[in-house]
């Protein structure tokens, strides 16, 4: 309602804003004269608000922000020091409790999220998305945390190897093929060494998960 709004930008200005003297308000309180746009216009400018007279709902935004800041600079020995009422109330022990207790697991939106993040890390889907962030956090924890990645941007150094102590087990009749042949076997043995760390890592993670007595507290009870 053009009349609410005007007579809204009056009383921020009269009791919150107060940005011009009592005798200069006068144009801005004739909310009934034709030119109050034109007024408006001047006091947003006088203000310095980055929006135009057409932004009505980030003027609104904008202003209401600047009479919670003049009247929190006027009374800061009053407010500095409150809590919201709800948190007056909160009980000590529910801060360190566990946080996933009072997740709602059929929450749409929890399951949506989870599984944007599941889709983002390349986790295996599961039915339970719970067990699903908890394999996220097992993830962040052992491979995004900051020495995690330190580590593994840490260039490698090769070492010099004998090809002569590696015994190749066949003969190709050719000394250049057969050297060749013993550079791949042991980059091959390398690969697997690496497959076979990523397998045991791949295997604690899944321990992790289901040896986890909460992980879901819809059983009722602890374990299987």
């Amino acid at each position: 309602d053009e009349t609410e709004f005007r007579n809204f930008i009056v009383w921020l200005e009269d009791q919150k804003i107060r940005h011009y003297k009592i005798e200069d308000r006068g144009n801005l309180r004739n909310i009934h004269s034709d030119d109050w746009p034109k007024a408006f216009e001047k006091y947003m400018k006088d203000v310095n608000c980055p929006f135009k007279i057409q932004e009505r709902q980030e003027t609104v935004d904008w202003l209401l922000g600047l009479a919670v800041r003049l009247e929190y600079g006027d009374n800061a020995d009053k407010y500095k020091d409150s809590t919201p009422d709800g948190a007056k109330n909160t009980d000590n022990t529910a801060k360190n409790a566990e946080p996933l207790i009072n997740l709602d697991v059929n929450n749409p939106d929890f399951k949506a999220g989870v599984m944007a993040l599941a889709n983002l890390l390349q986790i295996q889907r599961h039915d339970d998305y719970l067990v699903m962030l908890k394999a996220i956090r097992i993830l962040v924890q052992e491979r995004l945390t900051q020495d995690a990645i330190a580590k593994a941007n840490q260039s490698k150094e090769g070492l010099p190897v004998a090809l002569e102590k590696h015994i190749l087990g066949f003969d190709t009749g050719d000394a250049v093929i057969n050297e060749a042949a013993q550079i791949l076997r042991l980059l091959h043995i390398e690969e697997l060494r690496e497959l076979q760390t990523k397998i045991n890592e791949a295997i604690v993670a899944v321990q992790a998960i289901i040896a986890d007595p909460k992980t879901d507290h819809r059983l009722g009870k602890v374990g299987r």
